[in-house]
């Protein structure tokens, strides 16, 4: 059976697509949501960015979001595992960071939320659909689906979104997937109760734990439910046994600031793993056909920038998609513009990824100097900060000069990940970012 009454066709109801529905359908655009899955199911990815706010304010989901209970975030911790330095920044202090603050999620709960309120805004949403493959000509784009009674449909629209993922469906069908040379990394985590949180405020922030080439989070998602995990090099991982209980345990051991949080805590499930390789499609858009979210790329989730750039590139899908269909056209200079700035703000997140795991980057990083307002800039980055303009730009060009720079000369002091401290290390004051 064939369908052809839809102005865009989206695959996946994730954030990324169901932003994307939300703005079309509010646009009077006829859109179709086909997802895989049936909501709300388990996902990670639960720490926001404060700049999600401008869009969940936007399409007013913030009512919605207030009534789940999400714990408030107002701020990022950094941790060296030997417990010998940590830094916090708190957004609303940062000079640049024009959003204060945003909500940890459970991902099931949130994800769903999303899903309805684009099926409320008038999408039309099918769940237990998967796509399995795409096609485009001059006029139109075509998807073959499967119902979830094993049928055949084909689907026939102006647009198409394809907000798959890592599943990437329309960017592994052209066979576009570059995956980072270096970052191919494993996550161990799950959700646990009575895990220590620090009191009043800072118990809602992400709480990150660096080890030498690997890192915890910690990120409470709701009152009684924290979600841990720990991030490790894939072949680490298999080196080690690849058994997940005994490898997260032995590294909760052997990093006092997860140890301490730890004590106590307990296991909700079983421990999950996913692979967390970083990757790039090598074209964002074809013809009638953008990407979003991590179907366009994924990165290593450090500065949690992963439902932030989902949300916002779903954003600019619509928009892009809104203005071709006003002019009856295919949109290609539109398309060409919307993959040249999402992939600016990828390229951008990358680099602080790539420099997040060098030691010159951590020791500045972990030792903030109010040197040209550069924790002010970095402060707005990990809030989600795009659009800022050269104030920021240049000092984040001039932090990444300085990264350089304490690589041969040590302008602050040198940080140990090892287990066991220097004494003047452990006696670094911990900083909080203003």
């Amino acid at each position: 059976m064939t369908q052809t009454d839809f102005d865009v066709l989206i695959i996946g109801g994730g954030p990324g697509g169901s932003s994307a529905a939300c703005y079309l359908s509010r646009a009077g655009r006829r859109v179709l949501v086909l997802e895989k899955e049936i909501f709300p199911r388990f996902h990670i990815g639960e720490s926001l960015l404060p700049y999600n706010h401008a869009i969940f304010r936007e399409l007013g989901l913030l009512p919605l979001l207030e009534q789940s209970g999400f714990p408030r975030k107002t701020g990022a911790q950094f941790h060296v595992a030997n417990g010998s330095y940590s830094v916090q920044f708190i957004f609303r202090q940062g000079r640049f960071t024009r959003e204060p603050e945003t909500v940890q999620v459970e991902r099931s709960k949130f994800d769903h939320i999303l899903l309805k309120h684009a099926h409320t805004c008038g999408a039309e949403v099918r769940e237990g659909w998967a796509v399995q493959k795409f096609s485009a000509n001059a006029d139109m784009v075509t998807v073959e689906a499967r119902d979830p009674e094993g049928k055949f449909h084909t689907f026939t629209a102006r647009f198409l979104l394809d907000a798959s993922g890592r599943g990437n469906l329309t960017g592994n069908q052209e066979n576009l997937r570059v995956i980072h040379p270096r970052h191919k990394k494993l996550a161990v985590f799950a959700h646990f109760t009575g895990v220590r949180l620090d009191p009043g405020e800072r118990g809602g922030d992400t709480v990150i734990v660096r080890l030498d080439n690997k890192w915890f989070w910690i990120i409470p998602i709701s009152a009684e439910k924290t979600s841990v995990g720990l991030v490790i090099d894939k072949d680490e991982f298999a080196q080690a046994g690849g058994d997940p209980e005994k490898i997260i345990q032995h590294w909760i051991d052997t990093s006092p600031p997860i140890k301490q949080r730890m004590a106590g805590a307990q296991r909700i499930g079983n421990l999950q793993t996913t692979s967390d390789f970083s990757y790039i499609n090598r074209r964002l858009v074809g013809h009638r056909l953008l990407r979003i979210g991590d179907a366009a790329g994924f990165m290593d989730p450090i500065f949690s920038a992963g439902v932030f750039l989902a949300m916002w590139s779903g954003k600019l899908a619509a928009q892009a998609v809104t203005e071709s269909l006003a002019k009856d056209s295919d949109g290609a200079r539109r398309l060409r513009r919307y993959e040249a700035r999402v992939s600016r703000a990828i390229k951008f997140y990358w680099l602080m990824v790539e420099n997040y795991y060098t030691q010159p980057f951590m020791e500045l990083f972990l030792q903030p100097r109010n040197h040209f307002d550069l924790p002010a800039a970095v402060n707005a980055v990990l809030a989600g900060e795009l659009d800022a303009g050269w104030p920021v730009r240049w000092r984040l060009q001039y932090f990444y000069l300085l990264v350089k720079l304490q690589a041969r000369w040590p302008l602050v002091p040198r940080i140990s990940f090892s287990q066991t401290p220097r004494v003047r290390q452990a006696a670094a004051t911990t900083a909080a970012v203003k």
